[in-house]
């Protein structure tokens, strides 16, 4: 595979620093060539961050290059191996079944790598096709820069390319690749995989690449595995309670899809909170629910478990490794929640009671199931203080989406007790609180109507949801039906992990 002709010469050069790592880390291999590839959807803002010109994104070796077909200069394809749990039981050896690295680049936005994600087999394909869907590339894409847009960490993507090659799933679909960028893609199951094995000194490699790459704070600690260990528990209690806070359930989060840096990782059968269920499960392959929203920080305190089983050969004693992640993640989930929820609540400083008043919030949302995006955000609108009088007209917007009245009459009072307590200028309040509860969110109807377009060579609807997710807390009135409450039809959608 050769590179294309006539490439600009400002694109930038790769700094292939993972796979600098020794081979045992992966298998050196080109990406599987897509016939006739097509551009579905591109985001200028991640093209921005890599520093690609303008020019190139517009032209014809784009889709090429994006599809596997042709390589950048100085790219080096590969495809990691990684272990991990899986639903909670040990799966072996994985790895990128479906994805291939083409390198990384440093930039002055940081330090990015690009992955092709159904660009064709690998060794760790486990007898699959290696491919990706256009239904599941659309969604991947599409939310990856939807999260980005609510300020929850995230690997970002770049572009979907379709092709008209025909792929099975449960039925039959067409392929498509999308190009995903991130710091790094190691994850949990990076480091399960060598310590299932024995092999310490993998182990330690790759605990010291992620260190000198990315944390080089960690080498000035007394122990910088240890340091390491109570970095990555710290930064995925933050993620969880961002996920938490904005209604988003991961649908799978096993091992191999925990991101090492913190970030969301591996979109699939995901899901935003529409009518509120704690037990909501949005992966219709988790028969068990292990993967319900109201899981989601214990799971996510359980895989920091098996991580710190697998620094044991660096840390030596299962009590240091354990207390790495129960003197850190539980602190970090429980104040970044606290500080989200606050911000939603338009709670000016925070008191002792605020935990139990989120508490009780949370068990208003079970019992009357409301919308969860358009509750906060209505929300955000309400005055501080409202008369008898007016009342019932005052606070509809929010009323109205509760069915008892009354109840809601009683959780607005608690909660304009509570403002009273730290008081705020409502026009101050009602900003911040719209600067922190978005009205767009990527709710499935959304994705599956862009999907359904773009089956049939519609791709408009890509772009123009992906124009109004990068920018989900402002008002956007010419979007406004994506803030609708889903239509009847969007009822029976259900999403798996072939997503």
């Amino acid at each position: 595979m050769n590179a294309p002709e006539s490439l600009p010469p400002e694109l930038p050069s790769f700094d292939n620093s993972f796979a600098a790592l020794p081979p045992a880390f992966y298998t050196r291999l080109n990406p599987t060539p897509l016939p006739a590839p097509y551009v579905v959807g591109v985001s200028d803002q991640v093209a921005e961050l890599l520093g690609l010109p303008a020019g190139f994104v517009a032209s014809r070796q784009f889709a090429d290059i994006f599809a596997g077909n042709a390589l950048l200069p100085g790219s080096e394809p590969l495809a990691a191996v990684y272990s991990g749990h899986q639903f909670g039981v040990w799966a072996g050896q994985l790895g990128d079944g479906r994805a291939h690295l083409l390198g990384g680049l440093r930039n002055a936005h940081g330090h990015w790598e690009i992955q092709l994600k159904g660009a064709g087999r690998t060794p760790y394909s486990r007898g699959a096709d290696g491919r990706a869907v256009l239904r599941s590339s659309i969604r991947e894409f599409l939310c990856s820069e939807a999260m980005a847009g609510l300020g929850v960490p995230t690997t970002r993507a770049l572009c979907v390319i379709g092709a008209d090659l025909p792929v099975r799933r449960e039925s039959i679909e067409t392929a498509a690749v999308v190009t995903r960028i991130a710091p790094s893609f190691v994850r949990f199951g990076s480091f399960e995989h060598w310590a299932s094995r024995d092999r310490d000194a993998e182990v330690r490699q790759l605990a010291d690449y992620l260190i000198d790459t990315f944390r080089p704070q960690c080498r000035a600690a007394t122990n910088p595995y240890d340091a390491l260990l109570r970095d990555v528990s710290t930064r995925t209690g933050e993620l969880m309670a961002h996920w938490m806070a904005v209604g988003f359930m991961h649908g799978v989060m096993n091992t191999d899809n925990m991101s090492i840096l913190g970030l969301t990782l591996d979109y699939g059968p995901f899901g935003f909170m529409e009518a509120f269920d704690a037990g909501h499960i949005c992966n219709h392959s988790d028969s068990h629910g292990r993967y319900t929203y109201r899981n989601q920080p214990h799971v996510g305190q359980w895989n920091l478990y098996c991580l710190a089983d697998a620094f044991l050969p660096l840390l030596k004693s299962p009590e240091i490794s354990k207390a790495a992640v129960d003197e850190t993640y539980g602190d970090a989930f429980a104040a970044t929640f606290e500080r989200l929820m606050c911000a939603k609540l338009g709670l000016r400083q925070a008191l002792p009671d605020d935990e139990a008043f989120i508490g009780k919030t949370f068990g208003f949302l079970q019992q009357h199931r409301p919308d969860f995006t358009l509750f906060f955000r209505a929300l955000s609108k309400l005055p501080a203080a409202v008369d008898s009088e007016n009342r019932e007209k005052t606070d509809s917007p929010l009323r109205d989406l509760i069915v008892d009245r009354s109840a809601c009459d009683a959780w607005l009072d608690n909660w304009r007790a509570r403002l009273a307590q730290t008081p705020w200028p409502d026009e101050e309040r009602q900003a911040a609180m719209l600067a922190v509860n978005p009205k767009y969110v990527l709710r499935n109807w959304l994705a599956e109507k862009a999907i359904r377009q773009a089956q049939n060579k519609d791709f408009s609807e890509v772009g123009r949801l992906l124009a109004c997710l990068r920018r989900p807390y402002d008002e956007q009135p010419e979007y406004a039906e994506y803030a609708a409450l889903p239509p009847d039809w969007a009822s029976g959608l259900e999403v798996s992990c072939s997503s």
